[in-house]
């Protein structure tokens, strides 16, 4: 997650839709004084920055009760204001409403059969490549980013643009062009792409149940999008 002053945008981060390549890119654009938050594990050219800080509390035991610990060791020992994935409902209430109102706030989705894929086989890489299909479907862990760019009852998108991972060096380029990012068409780095070497369309991979759990588990993200199969 970014928090840009110099080029003034917030960037917030999803799951498996090129978040980690766009982030290193854009901290090496980002001023002295921009919020870049850490990445887990830590990648090359990456400059995280200014992400700690204070939290109060108390909105969040009053949220969680059952998670007090949790909540103080977050504001007394860790101080991470900001981290990695941190939804777009939280950004807002953690940075002043002026900069919430006027910053530009995008973030980047995908294709949920394609993401899901492409989730599927950076577990199995990491996994020794013994992981099939249906185990890793059948444990319902999936990259479901709604929440990240939706208020807090997932109702409605809060960010100013949803960047479509399909058509991503375009829109990034028209999104760049906006706030005056240099770009000249490449991220120069693709983290995490080594993991998926079946390059298969989704649809050639996928079978009918296979299809049906992901379009059930993704149904938010397609309605809200008008994704299909």
């Amino acid at each position: 997650m970014i928090i840009s002053h110099k080029y003034r945008f917030i960037f917030i981060k999803t799951a498996k839709t090129a978040g980690t390549s766009i982030e290193v890119f854009l901290s090496k654009q980002c001023g002295s004084t921009d919020i870049v938050t850490p990445i887990f594990p830590p990648v090359e050219g990456h400059q995280p920055r200014n992400y700690k800080g204070f939290i109060n509390p108390i909105p969040a035991i009053v949220k969680r009760p059952h998670k007090i610990l949790s909540a103080l060791v977050s504001a007394f020992i860790n101080h991470d204001k900001f981290y990695d994935h941190m939804p777009a409902s939280l950004v807002r209430k953690r940075v002043p409403r002026r900069v919430w109102n006027s910053y530009f706030k995008f973030c980047v989705e995908r294709n949920p059969w394609d993401k899901v894929l492409s989730h599927y086989h950076m577990h199995d890489a990491r996994e020794g490549g013994l992981l099939s299909l249906d185990e890793y479907l059948a444990r319902g862990r999936f990259p479901i980013n709604y929440f990240r760019y939706t208020d807090s009852c997932g109702a409605k998108i809060i960010v100013d643009r949803v960047l479509h991972y399909e058509n991503l060096v375009a829109e990034l380029r028209e999104v760049f062009s906006q706030l005056t990012v240099p770009f000249d068409g490449t991220l120069g780095v693709k983290a995490k792409s080594e993991y998926r070497t079946d390059r298969r369309p989704y649809q050639l991979v996928f079978n009918d149940e296979q299809r049906g759990i992901v379009e059930n588990a993704f149904a938010r993200e397609i309605e809200l999008h008008g994704y299909c199969f």
